[in-house]
């Protein structure tokens, strides 16, 4: 019984170590491609401002909303 209980939270907690293992990820590929991005002043400013976002909300922990505003950021920067 306790086995199948630990297998269960085991499974229940992979997702969530899975999702907060990418914001790392996007935010470097985001870093990587800002220095040649040909955006316009107001759009660099947004994904500046959406990578920021991304790295706050990584760090207080709602990888599920970082990788939101990571993605409007890799969007806009066409990555």
């Amino acid at each position: 019984m306790i086995v199948r209980i630990s297998i269960a939270l085991f499974l229940a907690l992979a997702p969530v170590n899975a999702f907060a293992n990418q914001c790392p990820t996007m935010m470097a590929a985001i870093d990587a491609a800002l220095p040649n991005a040909s955006l316009s002043e107001a759009d660099m400013a947004k994904v500046k401002q959406l990578r920021q976002q991304g790295e706050q909300l990584h760090q207080s922990g709602d990888h599920a909303g970082s990788q939101a505003a990571l993605g409007e950021a890799k969007k806009m920067l066409g990555i």
